[in-house]
């Protein structure tokens, strides 16, 4: 097992440990759709590209990839000598389709190197009404990486916490015919920065 962080803590990314692995894991309760956002030194979004998800899967440069979901799992990897210079932080995020992230049990956030080995542990457990929540960050200093283990929510969704990183999301379109709630999460698109 790896280094168990709590919230708020971080530690350094061992030297060598270039290709992670972020894994949102869980044993019961509503499933998670896995995000990460690239920030520059502003805490913001250098653009729509700088998001991924399983809409936007795969950076051009290959540095970040969606992964998909393995079982109760969903996973990002990054790749931390592609990632340009101008970021200076991943933000690793997960929404549910509308339902409070604080019914999901067992819910960690496990970060793992290239061989598979566990390098950090978060396991979450005061989430309450949250529909999305930033789990953790992969952050840049002094020349070198760290992992923070964040542990913030958001009850207005993926729509809300994307808007608060700079990515403007577009409303879904009014259903034609009476149809059950659309789900947020399947229909966030970024349309520009602000």
């Amino acid at each position: 097992m790896g280094f168990l962080l709590s919230k708020g803590a971080n530690a350094p990314v061992p030297v060598g440990a270039a290709r992670l692995r972020v894994l949102f894991d869980s044993t019961a309760g509503p499933e998670l759709d896995a995000s990460a956002l690239l920030l520059t030194e502003a805490g913001r979004v250098g653009g729509d590209a700088d998001f991924f998800f399983y809409n936007q899967p795969v950076s051009p440069d290959g540095a970040v990839r969606h992964l998909g979901r393995n079982g109760r799992a969903d996973a990002v990897e990054v790749d931390l000598g592609r990632l340009p210079a101008s970021v200076m932080t991943v933000a690793f995020a997960a929404s549910t389709d509308g339902a409070p992230i604080g019914r999901i049990a067992g819910l960690a956030l496990r970060v793992l190197d290239g061989a598979g080995r566990e390098l950090f542990r978060f396991d979450i457990t005061d989430t309450t009404t949250e529909t999305a929540f930033v789990f953790g960050e992969l952050y840049r200093r002094a020349g070198a990486w760290k992992f923070r283990a964040v542990g913030q929510g958001w009850a207005s969704g993926l729509a809300g916490l994307a808007t608060d990183y700079g990515i403007t999301v577009d409303d879904p379109p009014a259903p034609s015919i009476p149809s059950p709630a659309i789900s947020l999460a399947k229909s966030v698109r970024c349309t520009r920065v602000r």
